[in-house]
């Protein structure tokens, strides 16, 4: 055998020994080395970050004073603002409003009535007509264009109108614009044993059919405003369910706590929101015992996505409001406030 080979080959164990002690004394040192990644590498370095990876590695860690078993490892988001766009107006209102022209189609004598008749002028480009429309009137068409069909029936045309429909900002679907450094919290957390649940003022249905393929999160785990449901029969005999006009739960402000409680049955260790809506989740989570996270994304990007609020002298909003009072509520309780302008260096993967 050649000598050189030998000599390499006989020191090889030794040479790895000595990368693995290397590597060991770097990672107690906290000094960097390469096998270590950024799980947040859509995030500048500040507050916010270090929160949450300061959080991650707490609740993670065996023998930390804040260790949080992994079946209690539980974090809520709302999502509408929270994790992808909301305006100038949510998406499942847009699926509403854009699903009445064929309603009216197949019945013509709705296109008289006037909650119908302004959405029709808002389509045709009277955009603001919009303001017309009130909240009994959005809740007449939401159960028009909600409710009424077999659940499956339903399913498939959110998916249609999804894959087809386009914001009118960036020309993309949807599902395009969520928040890249959301998405990598999610993914962190799940990568730490952490169950991920979306809890929304929007429609349990609709938001079922795309949580998993956008955010990974399977429809189980998603709480939403939810409707009741008819169970009966089609002519060969085949079980389905139907829409009903019904309320079952108003997931917004009180009733997300109300939901996380009747659908998880556990108090969230950690809450993520971004309106006045959110409020009682992250009171709700703050309130129980040993490490806790409540955080709140605060829209003062104008230029990349939106600015909003009217926190911190922010325009006002309908929609995704963040009052002044929440914000003042947020700094007295120790809740971490997220500026997308400074903490997130990309809103979107497709930037």
């Amino acid at each position: 055998m050649d000598k050189g080979i030998w000599i390499m080959k006989s020191t090889y164990p030794v040479l790895a020994l000595a990368r693995t002690f290397a590597l060991g004394a770097l990672l107690t040192l906290g000094l960097p080395a390469q096998a270590q990644t950024d799980p947040l590498p859509s995030w500048n370095d500040g507050a916010a970050k270090k929160s949450i990876v300061d959080f991650v590695k707490d609740t993670t860690t065996p023998g930390s004073t804040r260790f949080v078993p992994p079946a209690e490892r539980i974090a809520t988001f709302d999502q509408d603002g929270t994790l992808w766009v909301e305006h100038p107006m949510y998406s499942q209102v847009m699926y509403i409003l854009e699903s009445v022209p064929a309603l009216v189609k197949a019945k013509p004598e709705l296109a008289k009535v006037a909650q119908f008749s302004t959405v029709l002028e808002i389509l045709k480009g009277d955009r603001a007509a919009i303001a017309k429309l009130t909240v009994a009137d959005l809740e007449k068409l939401a159960a028009a264009t909600l409710t009424g069909m077999p659940v499956d029936t339903f399913n498939a045309g959110a998916k249609k109108w999804l894959a087809e429909a386009r914001d009118p900002r960036w020309k993309k679907p949807y599902t395009e614009l969520t928040y890249l450094p959301m998405q990598e919290v999610l993914k962190y957390l799940r990568a730490s044993s952490y169950k991920t649940w979306i809890v929304t003022g929007g429609g349990q249905d609709f938001v079922r059919t795309y949580a998993e393929a956008v955010y990974g999160i399977p429809p189980e785990q998603v709480i939403g405003t939810a409707g009741g449901t008819t169970y009966g029969y089609a002519r060969d005999g085949k079980p389905f369910l139907t829409k009903a006009p019904k309320l079952l739960l108003n997931d917004n402000n009180a009733g997300k706590p109300e939901g996380i409680h009747l659908m998880i049955g556990r108090r969230p260790v950690m809450a993520v929101g971004n309106s006045t809506g959110d409020q009682q989740m992250l009171e709700y989570t703050q309130a129980g015992d040993g490490a806790r996270l409540s955080m709140l994304v605060l829209h003062d990007d104008a230029k990349r996505e939106y600015a909003y609020g009217p926190a911190q002298g922010l325009p006002d909003t309908k929609v995704g409001t963040f009052t002044q009072a929440l914000y003042d509520e947020a700094k007295k309780q120790g809740w971490t406030v997220i500026s997308m302008k400074n903490d997130w260096k990309k809103i979107f993967a497709f930037e």
